[in-house]
């Protein structure tokens, strides 16, 4: 007996529907390592600019740099100003934000590595009451 894999189209969207263009990067941290890092040299003073070598251990910094990376995955497709809006509106923001002496890295060091910060949340988080975000 033979089955067949079922197989499944995407509905038809007519020409509303874009292509979406291929990755360069396949991952933030290809991103990181082969084009970020390389591209952003700057020196890292462990004073006023702060970077950890193992970043991933950072939420905040993976969800900046993976920002970082999807908007260059499309703003690279922008011929005129693309790279530039990038630079200016995402990547110096962000990693000015990473860097920065009260930002994620600031107990890390290049030299030292990832230190884990054991305190507590700067925002202390109490529970709503309950069924206040119910859908209505």
């Amino acid at each position: 007996m033979t089955t067949e894999e079922p197989t499944f189209s995407a509905p038809d969207l007519g020409e509303e529907a874009e292509e979406q263009p291929e990755l360069f990067f396949s991952n933030v941290e290809e991103f990181v390592t082969k084009h970020l890092i390389p591209s952003y040299n700057r020196p890292i003073d462990g004073n006023t600019r702060f970077w950890c070598p193992q970043w991933w251990r950072h939420p905040e910094a993976v969800q900046r740099l993976e920002a970082i990376w999807r908007a260059w995955e499309h703003l690279r497709q922008d011929p005129s100003t693309g790279m530039s809006v990038w630079w200016r509106d995402h990547a110096d923001y962000h990693l000015r934000v990473l860097m920065a002496g009260d930002g994620p890295f600031r107990a890390c060091s290049v030299d030292e590595g990832h230190k884990d910060r054991t305190r507590k949340a700067a925002f202390p988080v109490e529970p709503a009451p309950r069924g206040l975000f119910d859908p209505q």
